[in-house]
């Protein structure tokens, strides 16, 4: 079988007469749905280092130097999608490299020069079979990270995970805590891109992973389901990521966190409900403690934590009398999140369907949530962007104040009136801001006094 890519055939002449092999996820990807992928491993005999820099200047690309002590570079091309991993086989061997990979469906090799298949571990038979199995057990310790690999594959496959390995990824998945963590966060956002996520989730919490990885899940599994939830709260939060639509992981992840702050919040009432008043607030502070110890970025980590932190947010707008000014509020505070925190909560909503929950509350809950997207839509362009109709020099000068706090909380409020669409012209904007007059010559009096 002869594999057409174009990025490939341009090298043609740089790998002739060297024994130069593609290998792992893009053979994968390939023989399981013809798809090119834009990372292209490849391991060759002797001379990494010059086979990755003749191939940089052959495609005028960058080169990299990942690893000079095992000798792994990467090319990465000039559209910043496209790259070449090149490492030296271990020992220079063949048989020893692929020997020591991880799973039998990554352990296929392709020669270059001759353009044959070589694959003596059976992975293009359990390809079609769809199944995951370890190469050796021994492997598998060698680099514990492999157990959590071994679910990221489930979760971009669907494939089985075999049986044995199954049984023995029970007994010593907790070893990956001795991984690096940063190792770790990238499996992590990986399995999050999964297309069978969610069946993933929920083999992990069987069969005891998931709380390894999260340490949370250990106290949310505590809770359990009440009538407003249909099911205990880890599989309410599993299900909240099924139903999140959006490709972005970090979205998902916080779909995950989103009740985090129930168990340490958890009171029963009197009547027998279940209550879990500020987990949303405490739910940020646990969810960033926890995401800063998988070494997520202090970005990632500001953004889960506050879909976290506001998941519930959207929905207690629902019966606001003044929506519009509810809804800019709402989106001055959140800005470009909003589309984001409003799929958060309307996934919520689907994922809690207890028998004091009645459809016509879902369906009530979820057009509102549909007319706050829309709402955000026609003014996304203002949230994105900002420009009060008054600028804090000629607040002051219309005001006759100095620069002071009362500045920015007029030009904050005068921002969510313009959102609202109650204010329009600069003359509505100079009569709004007059109500400020008595306070500003109040502070002015104080600040003077003080």
């Amino acid at each position: 079988m002869i594999i057409k890519d174009e990025i490939l055939s341009k090298i043609d002449d740089i790998i002739k007469n060297r024994k130069v092999f593609l290998v792992g996820g893009y053979l994968r990807n390939y023989f399981l749905n013809n798809e090119i992928s834009p990372d292209r491993d490849l391991v060759c005999l002797d001379g990494a280092i010059d086979l990755a820099k003749e191939t940089a200047q052959k495609l005028n690309a960058t080169f990299v130097e990942l690893d000079s002590e095992n000798k792994i570079y990467r090319v990465v091309l000039n559209d910043k999608k496209n790259y070449f991993d090149i490492s030296e086989a271990i020992e220079n061997d063949i048989e020893k490299d692929i020997r020591r990979r991880d799973f039998t469906i990554n352990s296929i090799f392709y020669d270059l020069n001759k353009k044959e298949i070589y694959d003596p571990n059976c992975g293009l038979e359990d390809l079609k079979k769809g199944i995951i199995k370890a190469i050796s057990f021994d492997n598998m310790l060698d680099d514990s990270l492999r157990f959590l690999r071994m679910y990221r594959f489930r979760a971009i496959t669907g494939f089985k995970i075999d049986k044995d390995l199954k049984e023995f990824s029970k007994q010593n998945f907790f070893k990956i805590n001795s991984v690096a963590k940063e190792r770790i966060n990238y499996e992590i956002i990986h399995l999050f891109q999964g297309k069978y996520l969610t069946e993933t989730l929920l083999e992990m919490f069987e069969d005891g992973a998931l709380e390894i990885i999260f340490p949370f899940i250990k106290e949310i599994k505590k809770v359990p389901s009440n009538t407003h939830h249909h099911l205990d709260l880890v599989h309410h939060s599993i299900e909240t990521v099924k139903h999140i639509k959006s490709k972005n992981p970090l979205l998902k992840i916080a779909a995950l966190y989103h009740d985090i702050g129930k168990p340490s919040t958890w009171t029963i009432e009197p009547s027998g409900r279940h209550r879990f008043i500020g987990h949303d607030i405490k739910g940020a502070q646990l969810a960033k403690k926890e995401l800063e110890k998988l070494k997520f970025s202090n970005k990632q980590i500001a953004y889960i934590s506050d879909m976290v932190k506001y998941h519930i947010y959207p929905a207690s707008l629902i019966n606001c009398s003044d929506n519009q000014k509810a809804y800019a509020r709402f989106i001055r505070k959140l800005n470009t999140n909003t589309p984001d925190i409003i799929e958060l909560s309307k996934a919520d909503r689907l994922s809690a369907r207890g028998v004091a929950v009645s459809d016509e509350m879902v369906e009530k809950a979820l057009s509102h949530l549909d007319n706050l997207l829309k709402y955000y839509q026609e003014v996304e362009a203002m949230a994105k962007n900002p420009k009060c109709l008054l600028n804090g020099k000629e607040i002051m000068e219309i005001l006759n104040i100095k620069p002071s706090k009362l500045v920015g909380i007029i030009t904050e409020e005068l921002l969510e009136m313009q959102l609202s669409k109650e204010i329009t012209t600069k003359e509505q904007a100079i009569n709004f801001i007059q109500k400020y007059k008595n306070k500003a010559a109040k502070d002015d009096f104080n600040g003077a006094k003080n």
